[in-house]
């Protein structure tokens, strides 16, 4: 089965509400702008009814493209403000506290207990037991100095 010989606009509503709907179940906004996208097509159908499908697919992937790239712009530009800004930069959490070396930092590593879990720390070598303070974090390994 090919594509149909008429792609109306509400096809492209409906292809739309979906990929919004999808975006809740989503971890970013990438179906957000696959949804306006189709949207727009579908606006665009509903005045220009005689446009081929493969001018609407082409269409929808310039706006998609489009859409996507102002979307992330807008969002890099005007970052979403929150009371904890640091709630899934779990890393970022632990710069401030005091934590006691679990192994000996050597050539510049060594690993440090905190609360639940075991984190790699890198800074000068210091002896297992040495209370160190966390200054920074690079991904998933603590930045330390001693206490």
């Amino acid at each position: 089965m090919g594509m149909p010989e008429q792609i109306v606009y509400w096809h492209w509503w409906v292809l739309g509400i979906l990929l919004v709907t999808l975006e809740i179940f989503a971890p970013s906004t990438f179906f957000l702008w696959l949804g306006i996208s189709a949207g727009i097509v579908g606006m665009v159908l509903l005045v220009i009814p005689e446009m081929s499908w493969e001018l609407q697919l082409i269409l929808f992937a310039v706006l998609a493209v489009i859409s996507i790239f102002s979307g992330r712009r807008y969002f890099r530009r005007n970052p979403i403000q929150t009371d904890n800004p640091l709630l899934n930069r779990r890393a970022e959490q632990y710069v401030g506290r005091v934590f006691t070396l679990e192994e000996p930092v050597v050539n510049g590593v060594g690993k440090v207990h905190v609360d639940d879990s075991t984190w790699r720390v890198s800074g000068p070598d210091l002896p297992a037991g040495k209370q160190v303070k966390v200054v920074a974090a690079d991904g998933v390994i603590l930045k330390i100095e001693a206490a």
